[in-house]
């Protein structure tokens, strides 16, 4: 029995990894919470000013030695569906902090990741990242889905700095770690009087889609100027009276992996039977038929190509000529049908 499983036949990755970012005050906390089941590491404060009808159960982290209990009882807990984290900046403050109270030292008794300004050195910086990939291989083990909340920054690019990318502030080389964990990277702005995230990367901000999701979304209004929580429609027309916009957004990617495990199976059972087919062709009759047949198929990925190619190694191997306006095959021994 192989180790080695078919495309269709591998698990579906169904917890979702995902940074929401975006400029303060542009809502990102709220909409990272409205995750399903949510529980929020609130590591910068930002329950404090978020809605009291959009609150979710929150530790209000002191230290960094609180996250490894509170982990503890979220995997302990399946009614959690969801890690919030706010924000990824000063989660890694705090390991910084914890790795400057709880040092490694040289054999000569000094501490090897500080340097003597009290700043982190190469290997304290190696020892946070190293925390921070833990962590987030801690909470994808468990089968939850993850949200990071970050400020955005600016960036200048080309030779004299004339080009602007907006970008996750997150620091240091675990930025690049992050980035390659996550499944969605949205970023939060105003459009006119409107916010959308946008998952899709383009010259103007840094995003990442990996599972098709629409390039922009309109968020949903769900407070109204007098401050009060108001219903929302979603884009279907159905009406929610709760904060829950980040739960169409995980069955939208739970949706989209499904659909792609079901069409990688369909297009495995297509080319073998193209393969099957193709093997029985012993004459232009043959392959004639086995075009009329593939013709009729409906396609997926290079399954048309995959025609087209066995029946040209066929052609080949039997002598066989086509016709170019009816594209009929002929035995050799009968040209005048190909002319």
């Amino acid at each position: 029995m192989s180790n080695f499983k078919q495309p269709s036949e591998l698990r579906p990755k169904f917890a979702i990894s995902a940074l929401i970012y975006g400029s303060p005050g542009s809502g990102k906390s709220t909409l990272a919470c409205s995750a399903p089941n949510a529980v929020l590491l609130d590591y910068d404060g930002g329950v404090t000013r978020m809605h009291g009808a959009h609150q979710i159960p929150t530790l209000q982290v002191q230290q960094w030695e609180q996250t490894a209990e509170a982990l503890k009882e979220i995997k302990a807990t399946p009614q959690i569906e969801t890690v919030v984290v706010d924000t990824i900046g000063k989660m890694l403050a705090y390991m910084e902090d914890y790795i400057k109270r709880h040092p490694n030292y040289s054999k000569g008794g000094n501490p090897i990741e500080m340097n003597k300004d009290g700043s982190l050195s190469m290997k304290g910086f190696g020892r946070r990242k190293q925390m921070f990939l833990d962590f987030l291989k801690e909470v994808l083990v468990m089968g939850k889905h993850i949200i990071f909340v970050g400020h955005d920054k600016e960036e200048r690019r080309g030779d004299a700095g004339q080009d602007i990318i907006i970008r996750p502030e997150v620091g240091g080389s675990s930025a690049n770690d992050l980035m390659k964990e996550l499944d969605l990277v949205g970023y939060v702005e105003m459009v006119g009087t409107k916010r959308t995230i946008s998952f899709t990367p383009c010259e103007k901000y840094y995003a990442k889609n990996t599972c098709n999701m629409p390039g922009k979304i309109e968020i949903p209004v769900i407070i109204n100027e007098r401050g009060t929580p108001i219903p929302y429609k979603d884009a279907d027309g159905v009406e929610h009276d709760t904060n829950d916009f980040m739960v169409s957004v995980i069955d939208a990617y739970k949706k989209r992996q499904s659909d792609n495990l079901a069409q990688t199976a369909e297009y495995e059972r297509l080319c073998a039977e193209i393969a099957e087919r193709a093997s029985q062709i012993e004459n232009a009759k043959d392959a004639n038929e086995f075009r009329a047949w593939a013709l009729e198929q409906k396609h997926i990925f290079n399954s048309g190509l995959k025609v087209k190619m066995a029946l040209d190694a066929k052609a080949r191997e039997l002598g066989l000529t086509q016709n170019k306006s009816t594209k009929e095959y002929a035995d050799p021994e009968h040209p005048s049908a190909a002319e």
